[in-house]
């Protein structure tokens, strides 16, 4: 098995599970618990935990023992249960894995306690701990081990000797901790701990835990250059930040994962994450190394037959894809309202709806993909039923919750052929928001991964570079949230979705017009158009559950304005007349406005835009 794992790493990277202590903290369990011992006293609940790292796709998972040696139990009471404890690690391990191709390492971490010289504690001393614990793990049948978050060269070196000493040839990854200027705790650099660690006798060297992905990146490009041996990163989901009390670790999944892609450009075959990584973070890294992994092997298919890669054909110029396309390069305002398929399978209100906008100048109908996870009809068959019989352009909204990479790609082949050309690409609302919370979603990619698919295919490349011929000629849109309370990772998102090729932006409903300038500031250097969403809320009841259930920054003097309205009638006129001081202040900021329609109520929308004038598509 050693053999095999080592061969494997050869081949492509491999993805490890993240964080056991997040997760466990998450569910309840305090910090003055021994985690180790968990592994006896709720088994289901550490099985549960490897199971779901396995569903999100883990192909390594580490034992629940990183604290299972005399030292660290003994605080806890428990020092003479060393062996039961790593024992039961392994065997819940395994009894996750029995349905899946995976790889059981051993985890091993540090004592606990400052060995000699810094430390009371012998250098024999700290090999017989970890002699013992590693010796539990071996007879349980752990594929390898993996040495974690060593910040002591010297106590790293006892583990690596222990586990020579119990197994001569299983295979051992060696992970020292860094800090910012990627040294350990007892300063040696990375000059100083890569050739120790290859002297030792490791298989792997790597660094995890401490630090998050941009300064574990810097090192790991240092530690490249002097090792040939396979290297390991599994940082923490950034440094953490305090809040009421906790540590928050806040990078995102879509971050780790374009790290993820980074670390294995830098020549990283093993990859993972340590505090602050949950099961979220590892699916999305998945997808992002899948992605890598298809276009590696493209690569070096083509590298063995000597077979030069497709040059990609030049995009279609977005004046030509639609007459969106057309009035978005052209700098004139745009304006399209939404129409959101019906549950069934009669469009006749959705056709007609259409056929009123398009008489009054709007330039297109935006068609969301079974929004807040719903199941309703095809928005693809709706827009392209719109397109067909009333003529105009049908933007259509793309989620990524419902489809792997295969299916993305033959839906827009499929969506380009027949004539659709104006996107949105979103990640897509999870299913558990739904009326069918237990379905299962997919998420092969994330809204930049989308972006990514969608500027090949219009360059005429599928994701692992063949060339499909003609290009997709799709103009590409993606969505923004300027009310989000972590603004910087929104800014952030935004920035990776420009540079995949984004072509446009739709923002989330506008009621605080100070937040939108702060947005537009914030991304004057992307230099796309900006689309603003106008809502024309219905009832005071309808502005609550925007602010507080769709995230949308709702100021208290439109709910009280909304309040004030003392019929059904007279909120929506008041929803209206805020939507049309929205739609005005924006024209100004913006390109474009996108109206919604609550309840299907398209002549709310037409309203709204009246008050742009008897020409809602005219250029101004």
């Amino acid at each position: 098995m050693a053999a095999d794992f080592l061969e494997r790493l050869k081949q492509s990277p491999v993805l490890c599970d993240g964080a056991m202590g997040t997760l466990l903290y998450a569910k309840g369990i305090f910090i003055n618990r021994s985690y180790d011992e968990l592994n006896l006293s709720q088994p289901d609940l550490i099985r549960g935990i490897h199971h779901d790292y396995l569903q999100a796709g883990a192909e390594i998972i580490e034992t629940n023992t990183f604290g299972a040696n005399s030292f660290r139990l003994a605080r806890h009471s428990v020092a003479d249960k060393v062996r039961d404890i790593n024992r039961a690690g392994v065997r819940l391990a395994r009894e996750a894995a029995k349905s899946f191709d995976v790889w059981v390492a051993g985890s091993v971490g540090p004592l606990g306690t400052r060995i000699e010289p810094l430390g009371k504690t012998s250098y024999q001393e700290a090999r017989d701990a970890f002699r013992e614990q590693i010796q539990a793990l071996v007879e349980s049948g752990v594929d390898l081990l993996i040495l974690e978050t060593f910040g002591y060269l010297e106590e790293i070196h006892q583990a690596m000797l222990a586990a020579r000493d119990v197994h001569p040839s299983i295979t051992l990854v060696a992970q020292v901790t860094i800090d910012e200027d990627g040294n350990c705790l007892d300063g040696s650099d990375p000059q100083t701990f890569t050739p120790k660690l290859a002297e030792w006798g490791a298989d792997v060297i790597g660094c995890n835990c401490s630090v998050g992905p941009v300064a574990m990146l810097d090192a790991m490009e240092r530690v490249r250059a002097l090792t040939s041996l396979p290297l390991a990163a599994q940082p923490n989901a950034g440094i953490p930040r305090s809040v009421d009390g906790r540590n928050i670790y806040l990078c995102s999944p879509e971050y780790m994962a374009s790290y993820a892609r980074k670390f294995v450009a830098a020549g990283v075959r093993l990859v993972g994450g340590c505090c602050g990584t949950t099961p979220d973070h590892i699916r999305v890294m998945k997808s992002a190394l899948r992605v890598g992994e298809a276009r590696g092997r493209i690569a070096a298919a083509r590298s063995s037959t000597t077979q030069p890669a497709p040059p990609p054909i030049a995009a279609v110029p977005l004046e030509k894809r639609s007459p969106l396309g057309a009035k978005l390069a052209a700098g004139e305002f745009a304006t399209m309202v939404e129409i959101v398929p019906p549950k069934g399978i009669d469009v006749s209100k959705e056709v007609e709806g259409a056929r009123f906008l398009k008489s009054v100048g709007v330039d297109g109908v935006n068609i969301p993909d079974s929004p807040r996870a719903s199941a309703r009809m095809s928005n693809q068959a709706l827009s392209l039923l719109i397109q067909r019989e009333v003529g105009i352009d049908a933007i259509l909204h793309y989620t990524c919750r419902d489809r792997n990479v295969l299916c993305i790609q033959s839906d827009l082949l499929g969506a380009a052929a027949v004539g659709i050309r104006n996107l949105i690409c979103i990640t897509g609302d999870p299913p558990k928001m739904g009326n069918y919370p237990d379905a299962t979603a997919v998420f092969d990619v994330d809204a930049i991964g989308l972006v990514n698919i969608v500027h090949n295919l219009n360059r005429g490349l599928d994701l692992g570079g063949n060339s499909i011929g003609v290009g997709t000629g799709f103009v590409i849109g993606v969505g923004a949230n300027p009310g989000l309370t972590d603004l910087d990772e929104e800014i952030r998102r935004f920035e990776f979705k420009v540079e995949a090729g984004a072509e446009y932006v739709v923002t989330q409903p506008v009621f605080d017009l100070r937040l939108l300038e702060v947005f537009l500031r914030r991304i004057e250097h992307c230099k796309i158009p900006l689309i603003a969403g106008i809502w024309p809320l219905v009832s005071v009841r309808n502005a609550e559950f925007m602010k507080n259930e769709l995230r949308v920054s709702v100021p208290d003097s439109i709910l009280e304005r909304m309040a004030r309205a003392q019929n059904p009638e007279a909120a929506r006129a008041e929803g209206v007349a805020i939507a049309r001081e929205m739609l005005m202040a924006c024209r100004q900021m913006t390109q474009g406005a996108q109206i919604s329609a609550p309840m299907g109520r398209y002549s709310s929308a037409v309203d709204v835009l009246e008050a742009l004038g008897t020409e809602p598509a005219a250029s101004r």
